[in-house]
């Protein structure tokens, strides 16, 4: 039985211990929703809740563990009887060049940034395309619509959070499932202090300085975390969702700037571009 109405809805928010997930978790239970929330450590989760806690389901969750995501869900949906939207939140960025990561490195940036997304989303499309209805928030960044030196596995991981969701929204569309895409800016939570850097480091690419800068970066970002999770909110109550969000004024001069570039760099080879048809 759907109970959305009289309850509030179901989310379901990874990384939900710190940073804006626990903001996010915070804002849904105090506005009357429930909320699944999932971390490596659920009891550091459920300690930093101290309100409404009987609407939260906290949950200690692997994501990139396939296995150990299908029975999250299946223990999710048997606790609420249902979930009407997705925030995939969880991730981290790995700071080094790419000559300097290692394979695990890389690889394991990939595993929480984007296959734990993954599967969410495919153990998660089962109830929803079931029900007809829910409504899918994928995390990415301004690294997923530009290029940075020392960030090429987080870039990787969202760049396609980015194409994935909009190969997504195209897939689930007819069964009632909205699906959005969030590009936060520099937000003031705990993401730069769980930053990684490479353990390997080559003096030629300058990670010493990275991480002291980022590191003194910490702290000091304009963006407001509990602006950014009311939008998310805001979001979730519309018929017609954007699929793609930016957020932030630094995020926004950003990627148009990056576009107008794009435009102009493929205007200069337009002639090599409109050339390789058979005569």
């Amino acid at each position: 039985m759907n109970t959305t109405a009289k309850q509030g809805k179901v989310w379901l928010v990874t990384g939900a211990s710190k940073g804006m997930g626990l903001n996010l978790t915070e804002l849904l239970l105090s506005s009357g929703h429930r909320v699944i929330a999932t971390s490596r450590n659920a009891a550091a989760l459920e300690a930093g809740i101290t309100e409404n806690k009987k609407n939260l389901y906290a949950i200690a969750l692997d994501i990139s563990s396939d296995e150990d995501v299908k029975a999250a869900i299946d223990k999710a949906i048997a606790h609420f009887g249902q979930i009407d939207v997705v925030v995939n939140n969880a991730g981290y960025s790995l700071v080094g060049s790419l000559e300097e990561m290692t394979d695990a490195e890389f690889r394991s940036t990939m595993d929480v940034n984007l296959f734990g997304t993954v599967n969410i989303i495919r153990h998660v499309l089962p109830h929803l395309r079931q029900q007809g209805s829910g409504h899918i928030i994928n995390i990415s960044s301004n690294a997923g619509y530009i290029g940075f030196a020392n960030a090429s596995s987080y870039n990787a991981a969202k760049f396609a959070m980015v194409g994935l969701t909009e190969a997504l929204a195209q897939e689930v569309s007819r069964f009632g499932i909205k699906t959005t895409v969030v590009a936060p800016g520099q937000f003031r939570t705990e993401f730069m202090n769980s930053i990684q850097y490479v353990q390997h480091r080559i003096a030629d690419y300058g990670v010493d300085e990275a991480e002291k800068m980022w590191s003194a970066a910490s702290g000091t970002q304009p963006g407001d975390p509990d602006k950014l999770v009311s939008i998310l909110l805001k979001i979730s109550e519309m018929e017609e969702p954007p699929l793609h969000l930016l957020l932030g004024p630094d995020n926004y001069d950003l990627v148009l700037q990056k576009r107008k570039e794009e435009a102009a760099e493929f205007e200069q080879w337009r002639s090599f571009t409109l050339s390789t048809n058979f005569d």
